[in-house]
């Protein structure tokens, strides 16, 4: 086993599959070894929401070896992607649901060869940027479990940099892939809105701001996987426009002479750490290494305003969901979950219909003066976290603001939140760790997350570049020089390596 447990941990997915094409490793060898390193890692990162263990054995007994990723151990995120037969938590004591059928994205995932050994731990419905939850608890960081991994795909984070598989489905909202990825070091790409499927449970979720595709080892593993799952499904409302190529030959191909922004300031206002600017530095000057042109730039259109809308936005989302989890369950399930979700929900249902239209006209409004202040950047780097991966539990609702919680939630005073001091000082601590990423998911542009920095604390700050809409080939191409420059696809968190 620690043959293979040692290959499991060197290799990228794209690498993995090659050796299971040569002969050299079985996929059942594979799969053992992803079972065994994900049961002696257990209780370092409690990162598991379902175990699929007989399932992944049954199936890497069976799967076609010319497949692209054939018999690469895989994890699907505890959340809106559904997995026949296996128990849907989305990170809440809620009832479960369980789907009859798998999703699109996760029939595509199978089909290139992949092999899921478990579902991975989210936050509660993905509403948080750390991955800690009443259901499952505190899923904790393999570069030092005292940290957070991010969210809210932070259990699909911990997997992948604990070396348990090579890269995990993830998805985006507000920054569940590059947050994780930001904090874990790893590849993260946030696609295109439409990019890849979301149906058959939804056609599209909080209005299209929420993406599906995965954290990864590797921008080449990204790539292939992109390839792969690409395109619409039958319940799409819209599609991302066509790539020119082949992602996967995108990533392998210089990216010629680019002009690159540089977007330094917080859209909030609040406090970014000194080492989030020296991760920021470091992408500058691998970018001017690889021969690009580097402005610096600002982008007026993007402010607390517009933040504020987007919150608001996701209230609304959240108070339609718990609505239809009721109409599922046949009773009102707010008892069921905790507290921050109730109150947000609460908050959800007291805006009106007209304050939500306006909120959204505003948000598409500035994603228009956003994308044309940079058509002419082939990529913009900005920050993804503020801070170096916080203590457990730094996010948690303290002093004045658990107070405040506890105030809106137990009094049913969320009206309260119409109020733009109280609204502010809750936005605020939800994303005081992350200023940065929900920009892209409201106007619907890729954004790749790099790992190109570690702390000197050994805690790794990764930095995002983000591209034109439907234009992840741009941003790939970028990324793998980045990756090559770096030399980051041979840094691995310190956690049980195999001897």
């Amino acid at each position: 086993m620690d043959e293979f447990e040692t290959v499991l941990w060197e290799n990228d997915a794209t690498g993995l599959a090659a050796l299971v094409r040569s002969g050299e490793i079985a996929p059942t060898e594979l799969v053992d070894a992803a079972i065994g390193r994900a049961q002696a890692t257990s209780h370092d990162i409690n990162a598991i929401a379902e175990t699929l263990f007989d399932r992944a054995r049954q199936a890497a007994r069976t799967v076609d070896r010319s497949l692209p990723f054939a018999g690469v151990p895989f994890a699907i995120k505890d959340l809106a992607m559904g997995i026949a037969g296996v128990p849907m938590h989305s990170g809440s004591r809620a009832p479960v649901f369980v789907p009859d059928a798998n999703s699109t994205l996760v029939d595509r995932q199978i089909a290139a060869g992949l092999i899921p050994i478990a579902t991975s731990t989210t936050p509660e419905y993905g509403l948080r940027l750390v991955t800690e939850s009443a259901r499952f608890g505190i899923t904790r960081n393999p570069w030092n479990t005292d940290h957070v991994t991010g969210g809210s795909s932070g259990g699909a984070a911990a997997l992948v940099a604990a070396g348990v598989v090579p890269m995990a489905h993830a998805s985006d909202g507000g920054g569940s892939i590059r947050v994780p990825a930001a904090c874990c070091g790893l590849v993260g790409l946030k696609t295109s809105r439409g990019r890849t499927p979301v149906g058959p449970l939804f056609s599209e979720t909080w209005f299209g701001f929420v993406v599906e595709h995965a954290v990864t080892r590797s921008v080449r593993d990204s790539a292939l996987l992109l390839d792969l799952t690409h395109g619409p499904d039958g319940t799409a409302p819209y599609a991302a426009r066509g790539p020119k190529g082949s992602f996967a030959a995108a990533a392998a191909r210089d990216p010629g002479r680019l002009t690159i922004g540089v977007y330094r300031a917080s859209p909030l206002g609040l406090g970014i750490s000194a080492e989030t600017m020296q991760a920021l530095d470091t992408a500058v000057a691998l970018a001017r290494e690889g021969g690009h042109a580097v402005t610096e730039i600002d982008l007026p259109m993007i402010d607390r305003a517009f933040m504020s809308d987007f919150a608001r936005t996701v209230a609304s989302s959240i108070a339609g969901l718990m609505r239809l989890e009721a109409v599922r369950n046949g009773r009102p399930i707010l008892r069921d979950v905790e507290r921050a979700t109730r109150v947000l929900a609460r908050f959800g249902e007291v805006m009106s219909a007209g304050e939500l239209y306006a909120g959204l006209e505003r948000l598409h409004a500035a994603s228009r003066a956003l994308i044309g202040h940079t058509a002419p950047y082939d990529a913009v780097l900005m920050p993804v976290i503020a801070h170096p991966p916080v203590p457990v539990g730094g996010m948690d609702a303290k002093g004045v603001d658990e107070t405040v919680e506890n105030v809106l939630d137990r009094l049913r005073l969320t009206r309260l939140l119409s109020l733009d001091p109280i609204f502010s000082q809750l936005m605020d601590k939800s994303l005081w760790f992350t200023h940065w990423p929900a920009i892209q998911n409201v106007t619907g542009q890729p954004a790749i997350a790099m790992p190109v920095h570690l702390t000197a604390a050994g805690l790794p700050i990764g930095i995002q570049a983000a591209g034109r809409p439907g234009d992840e080939e741009t941003l790939l191409s970028f990324a793998a020089q980045m990756e090559k420059l770096s030399g980051w696809t041979t840094r691995r968190a310190p956690l049980r390596r195999p001897v």
